[in-house]
């Protein structure tokens, strides 16, 4: 009898284990090429290579809806580092840690991502396992800082991906619960129009991106709260 629940537990590790090889090998799948980004990313390192970088920044990390934000302007009271690149996905900002996140040492992290890995198809569970990766890379190099997340924001061209995108913000909201240094702002709920559908005034004309009106909501929304952490 002893024998026979040993084997079943062998078998139990083994099925799991499996199985996770199998997770982890869907989710990399689905990733795209991360040296799709190479020139940003050498324009970054060539860009600090000639200039210093402010110490105790706040850093601006993620995809198109960060590089597009005219963040030191919209925050000049900050010593602001910008290191978005559009069309990037949560895969790509740990791939490229070490040049756009880990070398600051900044103090605050404003960070969105989760827009493009929903959009590529990626499940739900996968990007919650990306996003607690970096979490950890971030708290592992510095563990004092503040970490604020921008939820998916409810776009007009993405509306059919919602669910997903809004479940997503809901496991993150809860996870970042769970510890001192990390922020939820829910800059997704003020989007939402009086009709429960993304309000048109705030993108540009592909119905994806910000106009001046959405980041200047966006700015409004994150000021106390930087205020706060920093």
């Amino acid at each position: 009898m002893r024998m026979q629940i040993i084997r079943f537990k062998s078998m139990l590790i083994l099925f799991f284990a499996v199985l996770t090889l199998s997770s982890g090998q869907e989710n990399n799948k689905q990733n795209p090429d991360p040296l799709r980004f190479k020139n940003e990313i050498d324009a970054f390192i060539q860009w600090d290579a000639k200039n210093s970088y402010p110490p105790d920044a706040v850093l601006f990390a993620g995809s198109s809806s960060i590089r597009m934000w005219r963040t030191h302007q919209a925050f000049p009271q900050y010593p602001v580092i910008n290191r978005g690149f559009g069309g990037s996905v949560t895969a790509d900002l740990i791939y490229f840690y070490e040049d756009v996140i880990k070398k600051y040492h900044a103090r605050v992290i404003v960070l969105y991502v989760g827009d493009n890995d929903i959009a590529v198809g990626k499940s739900i569970d996968a990007v919650i396992i990306d996003y607690k990766k970096l979490v950890a890379l971030i708290k592992k190099d510095n563990p004092n800082c503040k970490l604020i997340y921008l939820p998916i924001k409810p776009s007009i061209s993405r509306w059919t991906l919602w669910r997903k995108m809004n479940e997503v913000n809901k496991r993150i909201k809860e996870f970042n619960e769970s510890d001192d240094n990390l922020f939820y702002l829910d800059t997704a709920t003020p989007m939402i129009g009086d009709k429960g559908t993304p309000q048109r005034d705030l993108f540009i004309e592909d119905g994806l991106h910000l106009n001046a009106e959405g980041y200047a909501l966006w700015n409004s929304l994150l000021e106390p709260l930087l205020k706060k952490c920093y």
